[in-house]
């Protein structure tokens, strides 16, 4: 099973970035797809999941509004376009996996996790 994270970088304060994360080794239209982010010094947040149809979406607080998750079953890739950037969202950014019906926003529901990229967003 693997999670590759990528699209990750240096940003400044309302520039846009795009986030992939492609998966293989699991049967990835079964699973509903997570977000989540660790700043420096914080504890792992959830950010935005997407269930495995796409037909549902849910994003934390912080982001709803600027961030919008997405994926392409044919092409087993999980989307996080973040749009209006603030330094606050600065953090090594996670796509995860869960085959169950657990909370979506909570650490432990995902079985797999990729191995994250940074995001850095300058004032």
């Amino acid at each position: 099973v693997q999670l590759q994270a990528s699209g990750g970088g240096l940003a400044q304060a309302g520039d846009s970035l795009r986030l992939s994360c492609a998966a293989s080794g699991f049967t990835f239209i079964n699973y509903d797809m997570g977000w989540f982010r660790r700043a420096p010094g914080k504890e792992r947040e959830f950010v935005a999941a997407i269930s495995w149809s796409g037909s549902n979406t849910h994003y934390s607080d912080p982001v709803k509004g600027r961030f919008a998750i997405s994926r392409d079953n044919a092409k087993n890739t999980v989307y996080l376009q973040m749009n209006s950037l603030k330094p606050e969202d600065t953090a090594v950014y996670y796509c995860a996996a869960k085959y169950n019906r657990r909370s979506y926003a909570t650490v432990s529901s995902y079985e797999y996790w990729g191995q994250g990229t940074l995001v850095t967003v300058s004032s």
